[in-house]
C-alpha cells in the first residue's frame, strides 16, 4: 500500500496572504505593451550607436559586489549559503560587466545590457523605487581619447528621451576629480571624502542647511570646511562656470581639480557638437555615491508641469531617469595584475519612465496588448479546420494571425473581438468562399470588405498592412 503523503504546507491556508513580495509588482498586458515599446525604443538607440548585448547571472559571488558601492553597499541583497558559495543578487549591471571584461580579458567593447537588478531598499512604489526593477545600460570600454565616448553617453540619453517624447529634461554633468579637488582644497580629510561626497549628492533633494548639518554633526566635518564646500557645490551653469573655476587659483592649485576642469571644457564642447548643449548643465552638487566613479558623472532629471493652480512654480522635477559616469579602475579590481580597462557608461532608469509613459498612454487612446494583424473568422458552423488551414498559411508567411478556439463561434462575437483588440484586418470564410477558393478581406475600422482569391491572400494582406491609415 502506498505511503500516505504528508501535507507540504504547515501554515493554515486561512492565514496565507496572496501578494507579491515587498517592493515588487505584477504587470498587466496594457502595462507590458507600454514597457515593451519603451524597451524597444531604448534598444534601437543603443544599436544605432554600435552596441552589442551580453547577459550575466542574476546572482554574483558576494565578494564580487562588496566594496564597490560605498554607503549603498548595505542595500545589496545577500542570499543564504548555497553549496559553499556566499552569493548576492546583482545590485546593478556595471559591476557584473566589469567582472565579465576581466574574466574574458576583454579590453575594448561597446555593450548594452537590459535586465533586472535588486536592492534591499525600503520601497516607495509611488516614487518608482522598487526592490526588483529593470536597468538599461550602455557602456564603452577601451582606451580612447578624452571625453569622446563620455559625450556620446549624454547624446544617447538625449536621443532616448526625445524618441519617447518625455518633454523637458536636463542632463546634469560633473566630474569626480573636480569634486575631489574641491573637497581637498576645503580641508576634507581623505578618509571622509566619499562620505562627504554622499552628503553633497543629496542637495537635489534637501536644502543646503540639512546637508551641512549632516556633514558637521553626523560626519564630524569642521563647520568652516563645510561652508567652503557650500560656496562651490551650490553652483551650476555651463562653459562660463568652467572658465570661472579655471581662474580660481586656489582650486586650480589642486592638480586633480584642474584636470577635471580641463576634461569638462572638452566634454561641454563635444556636447555642443552633438547638438545637446542646451540640455546639459554643469552641476557641482552632482556627486553620485558609488565608489567606482573616477571621472565625469551624469544624471538626467525630467521636468513636469505642475497641475496645482495655486502653485507659483512653472515646473516641478519628477525625478532622475538616468545616471552614470566614468569608472577607469573598476575592471582592474578583478584582474590579478590590476590591469586597468577605462570605461564609461550610462544607465536608463526605466521604471520611472514606464510610470510616466503608462500615465500618458492610459489617458489617451486604447492600448493594443497584442500585435495580431489578421483575425480569421468563420461565418458558419463546422469550419474550424478551414480556419486552422488559413492560420497555418498566414503564420507560414510571417503574418501575425489568430482565430477563435471555439469550434463554432458566433460571427458577431468574432467581429467584436477584432474591434476590442484593435486588430486591423479580418479574413472571413463561409462555405461559398471555400467552394470558390476565395476569402473576404475586411478592414475592421471601416468595415469595408472585398473578395480576394485565396492564392493572392498573403500579397493582398501585406499590401493592406503597408498602406498608411488615414
Amino acid at each position: 500500500m502506498a505511503e500516505e503523503v504528508d501535507n507540504v504546507s504547515e501554515t493554515p491556508k486561512s492565514n496565507f496572504v496572496l501578494k507579491t513580495p515587498k517592493g515588487t509588482k505584477d504587470y498587466d498586458p496594457r502595462q507590458m505593451a507600454v514597457r515593451e515599446h519603451v524597451l524597444k525604443t531604448i534598444v534601437e538607440c543603443f544599436k544605432r550607436h554600435g552596441a552589442q548585448t551580453i547577459d550575466t547571472p542574476v546572482m554574483e559571488l558576494k565578494e564580487t559586489l562588496t566594496g564597490k558601492y560605498g554607503e549603498d553597499s548595505k542595500l545589496i541583497f545577500d542570499l543564504a549559503d548555497q553549496g559553499g558559495e556566499q552569493l548576492s543578487l546583482r545590485y546593478d549591471l556595471t559591476v557584473p560587466f566589469a567582472r565579465y571584461l576581466a574574466m574574458n580579458k576583454i579590453t575594448n567593447m561597446r555593450r548594452y545590457h537590459i535586465a533586472k537588478v535588486y536592492r534591499r531598499d525600503n520601497p516607495a512604489m509611488t516614487r518608482g523605487r522598487f526592490r526588483e526593477f529593470y536597468q538599461c545600460d550602455i557602456d564603452m570600454a577601451g582606451q580612447y581619447d578624452p571625453m569622446i565616448p563620455d559625450a556620446e553617453c549624454a547624446k544617447i540619453v538625449s536621443e532616448i528621451l526625445e524618441d519617447l517624447g518625455l518633454g523637458e529634461y536636463v542632463i546634469k554633468v560633473n566630474h569626480r576629480k573636480i569634486l575631489d579637488g574641491i573637497l581637498a582644497v576645503c580641508g576634507v580629510p581623505a578618509e571622509k571624502v566619499r562620505s562627504i561626497s554622499s552628503a553633497v549628492d543629496k542637495l537635489d533633494k534637501v536644502p543646503w542647511e540639512d546637508v551641512k548639518t549632516e556633514m558637521v554633526k553626523e560626519k564630524g566635518l569642521d563647520p568652516s570646511a563645510a561652508d567652503m564646500i557650500g560656496h562651490y557645490v551650490r553652483r551650476s551653469g555651463g562653459k562660463q562656470l568652467v572658465e570661472e573655476l579655471l581662474e580660481d587659483e586656489k582650486l586650480c592649485g589642486n592638480a586633480t581639480a584642474k584636470q577635471g576642469l580641463e576634461d569638462m571644457v572638452l566634454l561641454l564642447k563635444y556636447c555642443e557638437l552633438f547638438g545637446i548643449s542646451d540640455k546639459v548643465s554643469f552641476d557641482l552638487s552632482l556627486a553620485r555615491g558609488l565608489d567606482y566613479y573616477t571621472g565625469p558623472i551624469f544624471e538626467t532629471v525630467l521636468k513636469g508641469y505642475t497641475h496645482d493652480p495655486a502653485s507659483q512654480e512653472e515646473s516641478v522635477s519628477v525625478g532622475s531617469v538616468s545616471g552614470g559616469g566614468r569608472y577607469d579602475t573598476l575592471v582592474g579590481m578583478f584582474d590579478p595584475n590590476e590591469k586597468p580597462v577605462p570605461c564609461v557608461g550610462v544607465s536608463i532608469g526605466v521604471e520611472r519612465i514606464f510610470s510616466i509613459m503608462e500615465m500618458k498612454a492610459f489617458a489617451g487612446s486604447k492600448i493594443r496588448t497584442t500585435e495580431t494583424e489578421v483575425y480569421v473568422i468563420s461565418a458558419q458552423k463546422d469550419l474550424v479546420e478551414e480556419r486552422m488551414k488559413l492560420c497555418a498559411l498566414l503564420w507560414g508567411a510571417g503574418i501575425k494571425a489568430e482565430h477563435s478556439y471555439k469550434k463554432n463561434p458566433k460571427p458577431l462575437d468574432q467581429f467584436q473581438y477584432c474591434e476590442t483588440m484593435s486588430i486591423p484586418l479580418a479574413v472571413v470564410i463561409g462555405t461559398s468562399e471555400i467552394e470558390q477558393s476565395v476569402v473576404k478581406l475586411r478592414d475592421i475600422k471601416t468595415r469595408k470588405e472585398r473578395e480576394v482569391p485565396r492564392e493572392n491572400l498573403v500579397t493582398e494582406i501585406r499590401t493592406e498592412l503597408a498602406t498608411p491609415v488615414d
